[in-house]
C-alpha cells in the first residue's frame, strides 16, 4: 500500500499561487491529474483490489471449510484440524480487509484532489486524455460480473439448497464468498460511476473559471 505522502499536495491558496503563466499552470495541472486518474482507475490499482478481494476468499474459504469440518466431524482431531483452519483463514480475511478499507480512505483523498486540480482551471485539449473512456468502461463491467455473481451466490444459490443434502456450513463458504464478490465489485463499480461524474462536472461542464494567472506574468489573482 503506496503512503499518505505519495499522493501530489493539494493546489496551493490562492494568495501564495506563483505560477508564472498559464501554460505553466496547465503543464503542472495535467501532470498531477494524470498521475491521480491512474492512480484511481488505472489497471494497477484495479489489480490491487482484485488481488486483495481474492486474498479475502482465500481467507473465506478456509474458514468456511473449517465450518464445514466441524459438521462433519465431532472428534478430537476434526476439531483441531477446524481450528487451525480458522486461524489461517483469519490470517488472510483480516489483512485483506484492512487493506481494502486503506484502499478507500486513500481513493476519498484522490478524489478530493482530482476535483480541487481540475477546477485550476479547464483545457478541453489536454483533459480528453483524462477521460479515459475505455478504462472505466473495463471496470465497470467487471466490476458489474462481480456484483452479479456475488448476488447469485448470496440469494439464489441457499434459495435452492436441499434440506439434508446442503449444509449449514458450505451455505455459510458460499454465500461469504459471494458477498465477497458484490463488495469488491460495488467498489469498482463506485470508482466508475465517480470518475464518468467528475470528467462530466469539473472537465466538461464546469463553467471557464477567472484567470489565475496575470497576462503579465506576475502572482496570481482572482
Amino acid at each position: 500500500m503506496s503512503p499518505r505522502s505519495e499522493l501530489p499536495p493539494p493546489p496551493p491558496p490562492v494568495e501564495i499561487r506563483a505560477w508564472p503563466d498559464r501554460g505553466a499552470l496547465l503543464a503542472d495541472r495535467a501532470a498531477v491529474l494524470g498521475e491521480l486518474v491512474r492512480t484511481h482507475i488505472g489497471p494497477g490499482r484495479l489489480g490491487l483490489l482484485w488481488l486483495w478481494g481474492a486474498l479475502g476468499a482465500l481467507g473465506w474459504s478456509l474458514i468456511g471449510t473449517a465450518f464445514i469440518t466441524f459438521e462433519e466431524s465431532y472428534d478430537f482431531v476434526g476439531a483441531i484440524v477446524g481450528v487451525v483452519m480458522i486461524a489461517m483463514g483469519a490470517c488472510a480475511l483480516v489483512p485483506a480487509i484492512v487493506l481494502v478499507v486503506i484502499g478507500l480512505r486513500r481513493d476519498v483523498r484522490i478524489r478530493r484532489l482530482l476535483v480541487e486540480w481540475g477546477a485550476l482551471d479547464r483545457d478541453p485539449a489536454g483533459d480528453t486524455a483524462l477521460r479515459q473512456p475505455g478504462v472505466s468502461l473495463c471496470l465497470l463491467l467487471g466490476s458489474f460480473v462481480l456484483c452479479a455473481v456475488g448476488l447469485y451466490a448470496c440469494v439464489v444459490v441457499p434459495a435452492g439448497a436441499v434440506r439434508g443434502h446442503d449444509t449449514y456450513g458450505l451455505m455459510a463458504l458460499i454465500m461469504g464468498l459471494g458477498l465477497l464478490c458484490w463488495l469488491v465489485g460495488l467498489i469498482g463499480v463506485v470508482k466508475a460511476f465517480w470518475h464518468r461524474r467528475w470528467v462530466l462536472r469539473v472537465l466538461i461542464g464546469a463553467s471557464a473559471p477567472e484567470p489565475l494567472i496575470s497576462s503579465s506574468g506576475g502572482g496570481a489573482h482572482r
